[in-house]
C-alpha cells in the first residue's frame, strides 16, 4: 500500500492520488501514512539535487548537500520499508544516483531482485496512469477551447 501511495504522491497528479489513497490509505498505520508522505517529499527533494550533482559533475559531489533529511533516521516505519518506498519515487523521478543506493540498501538488507523489481512496477504503472490521465485533461480542454 505504501508504496502504491507513495508513487501517487511523486506522478503528482490529482485524480490518481485522490483514488490511490481512497482505496489504500485505511491499509497503512497513521505513521505507515506518514512515513509515506516524508518519502514522496523527501525523495522529490533529493531525486532533484542529487540529480544534479551527478549530471554536473564537478566538485559538487564533493561539498555537503546541506539539505533537511532527519525523517530518514527515523521514518516512523521499517527502515526496509521507508527504502522501498525511496526507491520507487527516485524510479518516477529519475535519479539514477539515488535509484543506486537505494537499491543497493534494499539489497544490504535482504531483498530480492524479484521483490525491488515489484515495487518499481508498482511505480511505472501509477506513473503511466497518471500520465495518461494528464494527457486525457490536455486533450479536453484542447477540444473544449477549439
Amino acid at each position: 500500500a505504501g508504496t502504491f501511495i507513495v508513487s501517487a504522491l511523486a506522478s503528482r497528479q490529482p485524480q490518481v492520488i485522490a483514488a490511490i489513497n481512497d482505496e489504500l490509505a485505511s491499509k497503512l498505520e497513521p505513521a505507515a501514512l506518514n512515513a509515506a508522505k516524508a518519502a514522496a517529499a523527501i525523495m522529490g527533494m533529493n531525486n532533484i539535487y542529487y540529480r544534479f550533482v551527478h549530471l554536473a559533475g564537478g566538485d559538487y559531489k564533493k561539498m555537503p548537500a546541506r539539505l533537511r533529511m532527519n525523517v530518514m533516521a527515523n521514518p516512523g516505519v521499517e527502515k526496509v520499508d521507508f527504502e522501498l518506498w525511496s526507491l520507487a519515487v527516485s524510479a518516477i523521478n529519475g535519479c539514477g544516483m539515488c535509484i543506486e543506493s537505494h537499491e543497493h540498501e534494499l539489497r544490504k538488507a535482504g531483498l530480492t531482485a524479484e521483490q525491488i523489481q515489484a515495487a518499481v512496477r508498482v511505480a511505472a504503472v501509477v506513473h503511466a496512469v497518471a500520465a495518461v490521465l494528464d494527457g486525457e485533461g490536455v486533450a479536453a480542454r484542447l477540444v473544449a477551447a477549439a
